[in-house]
This record gives C-alpha cells, structure tokens and sequence, in this order.
C-alpha cells in the first residue's frame, strides 16, 4: 500500500526556475520578432515570416525540455531526500490526469498553428494547461490547482484582449510559476 495518496515530490524551486526559463524564453522571442533596431515599438519583423516562426518554436521547445527535464531532476532529488520513490501510484495517477488535457491542448494548438491562427496559441497553451494543474491537483499540493485556475483565468484574458497574448503567456508560464515556486517552497521544504 502507498504512504499516501498525494504525489509530494514537487519542487518548489523547480517552479521559480521553470518561471524564469519561462521568462528568459519570452525575452529571446520578444528580442526576435522586435530586434533591438526598432524604434517606436515598432516590430523588426513579423511574426508570419517564416523563418520567425522557427526560431520562436526553436525557443518555445528549447524552453519545454529544459523545464521537463529541470522539473524531473528535482522531484527525483527531492524523493531521494524524502525517501519515497518518484514512480508509484500517484505519480502514475498524475502523470494521467496532467497528460490527457494537455495532449489536447497540444494537438489544439498545432491545429491552430497550422491554419495560421497566432493569436489563439498563447490563450489555448494557457488555458489547457491550466485545465491540466487543476486535473492534476488531485494528486499533489491544493496550490496547484490555485495555479492552474490563474492560467485558466489568463488564457480567458488572453482572448479578450488580442495582440497581448505574448504577455499573458509571460506572466502565467513566467511570473505565476515563479509566485507558485515560492510557496510551494515555503509552505512543504
């Protein structure tokens, strides 16, 4: 039988890192579409070219793996240190839970991303990853499902307000991964 039914080898610091590759990531597709030549605020290039477009997904998928594979390094540290093993019955059962709506949310926005519709990609990414926490958040700390809930919120926003996705993409993969780290750190390390 299982310790317990919650999956606590969560990383609060594995948060505030993810948030800030997360951050790092927006600031390397920020200075690619807007270069440092342009004035006014105006773009230096455009998001369509396509040539643009490879180096935001080389980025957005660079930023991904470095955080899949922070993510996992520290929860194994942290099971280590907690003596529970990283693959048991909860990490199994989350595991589920986080990928069902996130495979969605991942083939939505390739769909969208193959129509040519940029501007939902930054609110889709956001809200099925937030209907993912919340899933999840059954097997793990309650704060992630408060986590989850503001991406949800702000994938919303995102929607209602075109042309600023970029920056609710940054403040919920970014800052609320850092916030959320931050806690999560001082309520359980």
């Amino acid at each position: 039988m299982e310790k317990s039914s919650k999956f606590i080898s969560i990383s609060g610091l594995s948060g505030v890192l993810i948030g800030t590759y997360a951050i790092i990531g927006a600031a390397l597709g920020y200075i690619t579409v807007y270069g440092f030549r342009s004035q006014f605020g105006y773009r230096d290039y455009f998001v369509t070219d396509e040539h643009i477009i490879f180096k935001l997904l080389l980025i957005a998928l660079t930023v991904l793996l470095i955080s899949i594979i922070t993510g996992v390094l520290m929860a194994k540290r942290k099971a280590k240190r907690v003596n529970q093993s990283i693959w048991n019955v909860s990490s199994r059962s989350l595991l589920f839970a986080l990928a069902v709506p996130l495979m969605a949310g991942g083939i939505f926005s390739l769909i969208v991303f193959a129509r040519g519709y940029y501007g939902l990609i930054a609110s889709s990414l956001l809200i099925f990853y937030g209907l993912a926490l919340t899933a999840a958040s059954t097997y793990t700390f309650k704060e992630v499902k408060w986590l989850g809930i503001f991406e949800i919120i702000l994938g919303l926003l995102a929607l209602c307000f075109p042309g600023y996705g970029f920056w609710f993409w940054t403040f919920g993969f970014g800052v609320l991964h850092i916030i959320y780290g931050l806690i999560v750190y001082k309520r359980y390390e």
